[in-house]
Parts: C-alpha cells; structure tokens; sequence
C-alpha cells in the first residue's frame, strides 16, 4: 500500500471543488493508493513532467509523483483540477 501525502496546493484545490465531487475524487486516490502498483492506473505526463503522473477522475485530473526509498512508497498529490485547467503546471 502506498502512503497518499497532499500538498497545500493540492488542498486548495480540493477547497475549490464542490464537496461530493472533491470527496469522490479524494476515495478514488485512495483506492489507487491502496493497490499493488498504482500506476497501473496513471498516465506518465509529457514533456518536462516526465516524472509526475495523472490519475483520472471522471473530469478531473490528480497531477501527482512517486517517491520510494525502499521501504515504503509515497504518492505526492501535486494539484487536482479540471481537465481543461490541469496542464498549466
């Protein structure tokens, strides 16, 4: 199981989201969290964010990174925002 950490950023933008869709989307990273392999259900991002990744939730994205030091995995939650708002990292 991999260790879910949000950021303030990504905090805020959970506060922006109308509360059932920001709760819906707060138990589907969860779910992923809880998986073997996450990332099974993430996409790698283009360009320079080849290091992070996205999950998809219904129309929004969660923009996140791994990071593992043996031990333990952690999923950093970057933003969450809008499909047409995500990108502009």
């Amino acid at each position: 199981m991999y260790k879910v950490i949000y950021t303030h950023k990504a905090i805020e933008d959970l506060k922006k989201i109308e509360s059932s869709i920001a709760e819906r989307i707060i138990n589907k990273i969860a779910f992923y969290a809880s998986q073997e392999n996450p990332l099974d259900f993430a996409k790698r991002l283009q360009g320079n964010y080849e290091a992070m990744y996205r999950f998809r939730i219904g129309d929004f994205r969660a923009v996140f990174w791994v990071d593992r030091d043996g031990r333990f995995s952690i999923l950093n939650i970057l933003k969450i925002k809008h499909r047409k708002d995500v990108y502009g990292l």
